[in-house]
């Protein structure tokens, strides 16, 4: 049976001919490789052809960890500023924090740690999409980052490394001490798929 035809599988090499007459092929490494030129990224279209496609693709990965790093920050802040919009519209106007609080009473305390249990709040609709939105934003950005680590190539991961750790180092230069030291701290989360 012949399956030349299927899906442009080159049986040969193992790459997948996306080329369209444009010569070299997309490499579909499975493996740890240092490959440079006929290396895809993602999508057939990002089709690195040259030394100089490389360099401006490890660029652009590094750029899309730093700015994934961003949202990531960006989606905290809008937590936080929900939050206080709906704490100012209940009229309390105060934020109260770790040791300082009063003691929780026994019916909002967890029988497992002791930890305080939070009231929830329903959200308006805007916030619910803006929510929804950076979060969704931020998924995607962690699953196409994902992809660009499972090409296997040593120098889009190292990009994809670099891109987190610049965008934590100039993102994540605050700290809420208080929330890391009692555990509830949701910066701890690295770059992970969501």
């Amino acid at each position: 049976m012949d399956h030349s035809g299927h899906g442009g599988m080159d049986h040969g090499d193992g790459g997948m001919d996306h080329g369209g007459g444009m010569g070299g092929k997309c490499s579909m490494n499975m493996l740890w490789n240092t490959q440079i030129v006929d290396t895809c990224v993602v999508f057939p279209q990002w089709h690195i052809r040259s030394n100089t496609d490389f360099v401006v693709s490890f660029l652009v990965i590094v750029a899309i960890g730093v700015f994934y790093e961003w949202l990531r920050g960006f989606q905290r802040t809008a937590d936080v500023q929900i939050a206080r919009s709906l704490d100012q519209a209940k009229g309390k106007g105060r934020v109260v924090r770790g040791r300082s609080s009063p003691s929780p009473d026994p019916e909002d305390t967890s029988l497992l740690t002791g930890r305080r249990l939070s009231k929830l709040t329903l959200l308006s609709p805007p916030a619910r999409v803006t929510r929804a939105a950076l979060y969704g934003a931020t998924v995607f950005l962690s699953f196409f980052l994902m992809l660009v680590f499972m090409t296997y190539n040593a120098y889009l991961i190292l990009a994809v490394v670099l891109g987190a750790g610049i965008g934590h180092y100039v993102f994540g230069g605050y700290m809420d001490v208080d929330s890391v030291l009692s555990g509830g701290s949701k910066d701890a989360k690295g770059m992970a798929c969501h």
